[in-house]
């Protein structure tokens, strides 16, 4: 499947075109803001603190072709989907009742 041309006036979802932020003015800027967020207090970002992503790990796992080219076709960031996909199953069987994990001997 062919990848979509970017559009120059359009970054990839998620991630902001940085050379054409720098270009621009405050005016320009403002102009382009959401409206629920135009009116936040000086403050609102006083008490903000950096979070780090949790380190990945590569892994190779096997998926049915079917499900992979699912993912794939939902666009870019398909592994992030997946990621997601699988912290919200491991989010929701917290507390439920586990299984222990059977190790292997050496």
């Amino acid at each position: 499947m062919p990848k979509a041309s970017k559009s120059p006036d359009q970054p990839s979802r998620g991630r902001a075109d940085l050379a054409r932020l720098r270009r621009m003015t405050e005016e320009e800027i403002e102009r382009q803001v959401p409206p629920e967020f135009a009116n936040l207090p000086a403050d609102f970002w006083a008490d903000a603190k950096l979070v780090l992503p949790p380190p990945k790990q590569a892994v190779s796992i096997r998926v049915d072709q079917d499900v992979l080219e699912w993912f794939k076709d939902q666009g870019p960031r398909y592994q992030t989907r997946m990621n997601a996909v699988l912290r919200s199953f491991m989010t929701q069987s917290r507390g439920r009742t586990r299984r222990p994990r059977s190790r292997k001997s050496a």
